[in-house]
């Protein structure tokens, strides 16, 4: 059988359509997008269309649009490019490490830093953001969607607390760009970091939003590149396959793909949490009890028949609805996160609709990740740009989970084009996996020290 691939947060394949899209510009149409001449004019009318998609993709002016090299690029450029000795920098203890060491990067330099810490479903409370605010709060970084967990942050309601004081405010939404309509309006950001790899675009080549008369300081000089925010002659290739790939995630959002990602995700959750001793980080806690578990999130609030009637694909339109309510964003199944305004009841928490992060008790997430490789399944104990590092998830102990239970700890996420047959192999092989590793766990066996 084919590898199943299960890492899609880690990075995604080039669609078909757009390494068409980007095959005249290695070759045939190889001119510098800075050239007079008819080579470069070319190169400079591929790089202005694909903007164009940009502008329709984030909802903002196409003057907005700053391509770039990634996520990792644009985070660093809206923390070093608006903050100086003395200013006040707000982000949250579960941001990616583009975000992270560049804020630990900004505190040598005289900068001071807030983290905040999340419930334990993963939500950043919007109340503890207004809490920390100071008179020289400057800049406010909170990530749209967690790549570990796909936990979907409340950021309208941030940007307005932002707005309330006068402060900047950059969204991450590397994981969360292709998996859910955008509207930097509506968001109420004045930065925001994409990256074309992780929505089956090209790697090192990204954008970064920067709404008009945002004073940010370039990180790279030189050129006049980006109308002066970016230096640097420009990826002709990369911009193209990433305005293709925005295209096509836009008829992905407007075609029911992601309803139909979120029912495999939830079918995959919810066998794998027949198994004993497994449980979903990053939901509500009446809806993550310890042990096992028959249904998913998404499943205890509908059932799969009232899918079908409800137009539950995650367009703008919807997602916005959600957003002046308050509720951040949505991936279009179950119900949207808590209301933080009026302090009701906790429902599903909202996440994006390819990713489930689990846990396997008595186990060590690293040894399942090969045991699964070995069966052809491709997943991740965490994010990608942490392989190799000895110490848990510092996503996960943020949210309170356990050392230990944050080691063995699993994610699962899906490509848009995820099957059925897939998902049926990995419920094939994962409980077979778990058992045999259990099987000669110490604190299974009862051989613990």
């Amino acid at each position: 059988m084919p590898r199943v691939y299960m890492d899609a947060n880690a990075t995604t394949p080039l669609l078909p359509e757009v390494v068409e899209a980007m095959r005249p510009y290695w070759m045939e149409r190889f001119g510098n997008a800075s050239s007079i001449h008819q080579d470069g004019q070319q190169a400079r009318h591929a790089i202005e269309s694909a903007r164009e998609t940009l502008a329709e993709f984030l909802g903002c002016r196409e003057a907005e649009v700053v391509f770039n090299s990634g996520g990792t690029e644009g985070d660093n450029t809206a923390l070093f490019g608006m903050l100086s000795q003395g200013d006040h920098l707000i982000t949250t203890s579960i941001e990616h490490s583009a975000i992270l060491q560049t804020a630990q990067r900004l505190e040598k330099f005289g900068v001071e830093v807030t983290y905040i810490a999340p419930q334990p479903c993963g939500l950043i409370d919007p109340e503890s953001i207004r809490a920390a605010l100071r008179p020289n709060t400057r800049l406010i970084s909170v990530m749209l969607a967690n790549n570990e967990t796909g936990v979907v942050q409340p950021v309208a309601e941030i940007g307005k607390i932002a707005h309330a004081i006068g402060a900047f405010f950059h969204i991450d939404a590397v994981q969360g760009a292709g998996k859910m309509a955008l509207d930097v309006r509506t968001l109420g950001c004045h930065l925001l970091s994409i990256s074309a790899h992780k929505m089956h675009g090209p790697k090192g080549v990204g954008a970064l939003f920067v709404r008009r008369g945002t004073p940010l300081e370039s990180l790279l000089v030189g050129g006049s590149h980006e109308h002066r925010r970016r230096a640097g002659t420009e990826n002709v290739a990369g911009i193209v396959g990433l305005g293709k790939a925005a295209e096509l995630a836009m008829h992905s959002l407007e075609d029911g793909t992601f309803v139909r990602v979120a029912g495999l995700r939830d079918r995959l959750e919810a066998g794998i949490l027949k198994i004993p001793g497994t449980g979903v980080n990053g939901v509500a806690p009446q809806f993550a009890p310890e042990g096992r578990r028959e249904n998913s999130p998404g499943q205890a609030q509908r059932s799969p028949g009232k899918a079908a009637k409800m137009d539950l694909a995650p367009r703008r339109g919807a997602v916005n609805a959600l957003v002046e309510h308050g509720f951040g964003a949505w991936d279009g199944v179950g119900a949207p996160g808590p209301d933080f305004r009026t302090g009701e009841s906790p429902r599903p928490v909202p996440r994006v609709a390819n990713t489930t992060n689990l846990w396997f008790d008595h186990l060590e997430s690293e040894a399942l990740v090969i045991a699964l490789d070995l069966k052809g399944i491709a997943v991740s104990g965490g994010s990608a740009c942490a392989s190799g590092a000895t110490h848990p998830s510092h996503v996960l102990l943020a949210m309170g989970v356990s050392k230990a239970r944050a080691r063995a700890s699993l994610r699962l996420s899906l490509l848009k084009t995820a099957s059925e047959a897939e998902v049926d192999r990995v419920l094939e092989v994962l409980p077979e996996a778990v058992a045999k590793l259990r099987a000669i766990s110490p604190v299974e066996a009862g051989t613990a020290g």
